[in-house]
């Protein structure tokens, strides 16, 4: 079974957030790997206004195109474009340097512990 950090909430579509405000939202090492060599992110913008189980982007990977789901509702307050200029980064490190973008949380979704996470996850 995979290693999912105790400090995030994860979403049933395999996003990860945590407890800051601002709070950081990527995708999960479960979803990285499902998707494969990603190549493009399409994100929300700054300012933006999103809704938790809302599609607000993409992943684009050599094998599909993922949509991305936000966890959360609020507005988006930061983008990682380290992340937009090298997506790679998000095969490499899902839960440190390869977050997606940053939300100020008005409230969230139907989030999961670690380890509910992790037996939904298999």
């Amino acid at each position: 079974m995979a290693d999912f950090p105790e400090n995030l909430r994860y979403s049933a579509e395999h996003e990860w957030v945590d407890d800051a405000s601002p709070a950081t939202i990527g995708v999960t090492s479960v979803a990285a790997d499902a998707l494969g060599d990603v190549v493009y992110l399409e994100l929300p913008e700054v300012g933006a206004a999103i809704e938790a189980g809302a599609v607000v982007g993409e992943i684009e990977s050599t094998k599909s195109v993922s949509e991305l789901y936000s966890p959360v509702s609020g507005t988006v307050v930061e983008v990682n474009q380290s992340a937009v200029d090298d997506p790679a980064v998000v095969n490499s490190d899902p839960f440190g340097a390869g977050w997606l973008f940053k939300v100020e949380v008005t409230s969230r979704g139907a989030l999961l512990t670690a380890e509910e996470y992790a037996a939904q996850a298999g």
